[in-house]
């Protein structure tokens, strides 16, 4: 009998420690909090987009705290339903009234998460117990009415282009507008065209002046003209009046 007993309490302390490890595993994995001082806050949004209580609680992308309730609320002063989001925060964490608050996602379809971007540097912090106006995440319903929306603009333009309609879709359909594009196209490359003989016509014009043939080149280059020409006009300005004689 004292054998069974012993198995017995031996059996009973295997299974207490395995409970006490699997409560500590489900709390370690869940992130839920005992010991942990903080505070909550509460945010008000139009619409909750599915979030979930115990949802985590991010600021400026840190994990900060958990959603640990959520409710709907009627605001008898604006005769308004709206959800009401409490999160419980770290102690320490700070929150700035002007603070942005909104429901996000982790990824394309993973999990919901209030998301928490720092406000204005300087401004107020949100005191313990305090609420604050979330901004309301986008409905899947207005996105897909959007999407629609723009499907039917895409499909009446297409239209049009293909009656003919507006600048682009006569230029698409009508040969006239095509015909005078294409000419006035070609008196562009005419004009192209020209100007690439003008530049051509003045590379050679460089070239003779480069190659010290022709009479301004001569000017330009030789010592004895200038010197002729610079001892003319001495000569004048000393005798103006050869200027008014006449040989006879």
């Amino acid at each position: 009998m004292d054998n069974i007993k012993v198995f017995e309490l031996k059996v009973g302390m295997f299974i207490l420690v395995g409970i006490v490890i699997l409560v500590f595993i489900i709390f370690s994995i869940g992130d839920i909090n005992i010991s942990k001082a903080g505070y909550g806050i509460n945010v008000t949004f139009n619409f909750a987009a599915g979030l979930g209580t115990s949802a985590p609680v991010r600021l400026a992308g840190v994990g900060v705290g958990r959603v640990d309730g959520i409710r709907v609320m009627y605001n008898d002063k604006d005769q308004k339903t709206y959800a009401l989001v409490h999160a419980w925060i770290e102690e320490g964490t700070k929150i700035e009234k002007d603070a942005i608050v909104t429901i996000n996602t982790l990824g394309l379809l993973g999990e919901k998460y209030l998301e928490v971007l720092p406000g204005t540097p300087g401004s107020s912090i949100l005191e313990k117990d305090g609420t604050i106006a979330g901004k309301d995440p986008v409905m899947m319903e207005q996105v897909t009415d959007n999407l629609v929306k723009i499907t039917d603009n895409v499909s009446v333009i297409i239209e049009r282009l293909k009656k003919g309609e507006g600048t682009i879709g006569k230029l698409l359909t009508e040969e006239t507008v095509y015909s005078n594009l294409n000419t006035f196209l070609g008196r562009i490359s005419n004009i192209s065209a020209d100007f690439d003989g003008f530049a051509a016509n003045l590379k050679g014009f460089s070239d003779k002046l480069n190659s010290n043939q022709g009479t301004i080149q001569k000017l330009l280059t030789e010592d004895k003209i200038y010197r002729d020409l610079e001892d003319f006009v001495e000569d004048i300005k000393a005798h103006p009046w050869k200027l008014l004689s006449r040989g006879r």
